[in-house]
């Protein structure tokens, strides 16, 4: 028995799968929903999509609302592409509506996965660009340390814990781990 899985996206905690959800279950009611709050550059970080490349099988659909919700660039499209097919599964993108169980789905797939890298490519240079202007002009310095890394270091010296550090500084662990990797 084949399964459609819906899967949903979205970057950061604030930001909410609904239109994802809306159009993905009003073509498929019975789809297996999952969800994941990651970004989505590489394919690093998100359990979710790894979990349902795993368990998908043969006959089996992957929906997802729109390309960018899948993959930001053409290594990981491809890649996610090869292991469905390998395994008789497909990708159905609704937005462009891109179905990869026809040859001319896989075609127009390919050619949306390179526009959209060129899109995120354009995206980072432009970003760059403002950054190296601003930093020209003086108006750009870089996000301000947060915390004395010194105090940090001699705590750590002292052999106290990451968590103990964090707490009595009011940072996080990560800044801790962050400052003693460092060194």
């Amino acid at each position: 028995m084949s399964h459609i899985y819906a899967y949903y996206r979205v970057s950061t905690l604030d930001q909410d799968p609904i239109m994802q959800s809306t159009a993905i279950l009003a073509k498929y009611p019975e789809a297996i929903v999952r969800e994941e709050k990651a970004s989505a550059t590489t394919m690093n970080g998100r359990e979710m999509l790894s979990i349902l490349l795993d368990v998908m099988s043969k006959g089996d659909k992957l929906v997802v609302w729109k390309l960018d919700r899948l993959a930001r660039n053409m290594n990981d499209l491809c890649s996610i592409v090869e292991r469905l097919e390998t395994k008789g599964a497909s990708i159905e993108i609704l937005d462009q509506a891109i179905d990869t169980s026809t040859p001319s789905g896989k075609a127009f797939l390919q050619i949306l996965g390179v526009f959209a890298e060129f899109e995120t490519n354009l995206r980072r240079e432009r970003q760059l660009a403002g950054i190296a202007k601003a930093k020209k002009e003086g108006k750009y310095k870089g996000r301000p340390t947060a915390h004395n890394k010194g105090r940090i270091k001699d705590m750590l010296a002292e052999g106290m814990s990451h968590s103990a550090i964090a707490k009595e500084l009011s940072c996080s662990t990560k800044t801790v781990q962050r400052v003693e990797k460092k060194e």
